[in-house]
């Protein structure tokens, strides 16, 4: 069985003057701080959600 990789997400901008889906998204990301940083499982759902709001967020990869 192969595992699915896993990203690290750290939120570097702010949401504020955003539109309210960008905030929302931090949100289910599970980010609603600056410089608080998640352990999230790589899925084309979580990718998208990044790309949504890549410019406040920093993206790292995790090994297995």
């Amino acid at each position: 069985m192969a595992e699915a990789g896993k990203v690290k997400v750290t939120q570097i901008g702010s949401p504020i003057g955003r539109p309210k889906d960008q905030r929302a998204t931090l949100v289910g990301l599970g980010l609603n701080k600056m410089h608080r940083s998640r352990v999230l499982e790589d899925t084309p759902s979580v990718r998208g959600m990044i790309a949504k709001v890549h410019h406040l967020v920093k993206v790292e990869e995790v090994g297995a």
